[in-house]
């Protein structure tokens, strides 16, 4: 998703991506979650005035904790509407996966970043790299 503003100076982007955790730990999930929250706030160069909302979803063999209450912990988050939701099942999907729709306001000339990390790879096998252009 991409709408411009009228200055034309940023454009509102949908930013998606995905991570696994190692186990349904209250550990392990905040490490992933922290791990992609970095990664996409860094590859996208975000700041939190800049991040309209952020959905997590997880699926339903994670539940220890709460991927946004993870997050909300971030410098400036306070503000950001933050969800959490559990993903569909569908037979033979990625175990203890977390994924990621931010939307951000992103320099009109920058091209959004979609990180997937460790296994999450297997869910865009168009997507050779950790993050794209696309």
């Amino acid at each position: 998703m991409t709408m411009a503003i009228p200055n034309g100076e940023l454009q509102l982007h949908g930013l998606r991506g995905a991570t696994t955790s190692l186990a349904n730990t209250t550990e392990a999930i905040e490490a992933a979650v922290s791990e992609l929250v970095t990664t996409l706030v860094q590859c996208n160069r975000l700041t939190p005035e800049k991040i309209v909302s952020i959905t997590f979803s997880v699926t339903a063999d994670l539940n220890a904790c709460f991927p946004a209450a993870i997050a909300r912990r971030q410098r400036g988050w306070e503000s950001i509407a933050l969800l959490d939701c559990q993903q569909m099942y569908v037979e033979g999907d990625l175990k203890r996966c977390i994924r990621i729709l931010a939307h951000a306001w992103l320099p009109s000339d920058q091209p959004p970043q979609h990180p997937y990390l460790g296994e999450t790879s297997l869910l865009r096998p168009d997507r050779s790299a950790k993050t794209d252009n696309s």
